[in-house]
């Protein structure tokens, strides 16, 4: 069986992306990188990628996609948030459900199968790929990335999960629940536990604390799988973000 592809490429409701709105498109999806649109190249990697079933896009008006995405892929309408709309993506596709964002503009085959790999050599239900802060520094040097930072090394997300058994349905009801309380801290923390809010407080608590946590409040195994490549962790938010991708995909490559 191929593994099913979602890429999330809507907008929030009432909330135009400043991106879209600088270039003078509807979605941040459009956006020409290099004269493609960036979710073009997301969709060539994923077609690249040895293995992969079916490829379906989440978005409100997929007539803005006319044009830049091929025939077969698919179409889910978006539901009340990004957690929401990958619990219907895996209602519908079921597992094992790679997730990804249209803005991965950098995104290569060779990352997509390296975290798929690690994913499914650790037995997990879910499993979420970062980037390492050494790597990121070596890869990308100057660039600004969201860090969390914990015991064992500071991290950045690479906006690829993989959600590998029908248990991972338990962390997507997790997700939404965080997500409903994303306005009101004291419930989130409630949510978690005083505990690991301590020890990240304290900068002790590790990657294996933070899975371990997941794992007892959604009744499934989560791994974070570092990928090689530290321009695993850019995507496109932001201006700095288009000229760095622009720059690194115009630059010969390396010998």
């Amino acid at each position: 069986m191929g593994l099913n592809v979602l890429i999330l490429a809507g907008s929030r409701p009432g909330r135009p992306d400043p991106m879209a709105q600088a270039a003078g498109i509807s979605h941040k999806a459009m956006l020409p990188v290099c004269g493609i649109p960036m979710i073009n190249r997301v969709i060539r990697a994923l077609q690249a990628v040895e293995g992969i079933g079916r490829i379906a896009v989440c978005i409100e008006r997929p007539e803005v996609l006319s044009g830049a995405v091929p025939d077969n892929v698919t179409f889910i309408p978006p539901a009340a948030g990004p957690s929401a709309s990958v619990m219907r993506a895996l209602d519908t596709l079921g597992t094992p459900l790679l997730v990804t964002t249209a803005d991965h503009a950098l995104l290569q085959p060779g990352w997509v199968h390296a975290f798929v790999q690690g994913a499914q050599d650790s037995g997990c239900d879910v499993a979420a790929g970062i980037a390492m802060e050494p790597d990121i520094l070596r890869d990308v040097p100057g660039t600004r990335r969201t860090m969390i930072r914990l015991a064992d090394g500071a991290f950045s997300g690479c906006n690829m999960f993989l959600f590998r058994t029908p248990a991972a349905g338990g962390v997507i009801r997790l997700w939404q629940k965080l997500e409903a309380d994303r306005k009101h801290p004291f419930r989130m923390a409630r949510t978690l536990g005083a505990g690991i809010l301590l020890r990240f407080v304290l900068r002790r608590l590790t990657r294996a604390d933070v899975c371990r946590r997941i794992g007892q409040l959604s009744h499934a195994r989560v791994v974070m799988v570092p990928l090689p490549d530290g321009r695993a962790a850019v995507d496109v938010d932001k201006p700095a973000d288009l000229e760095l991708v622009t720059r690194l995909l115009s630059a010969p490559p390396a010998a």
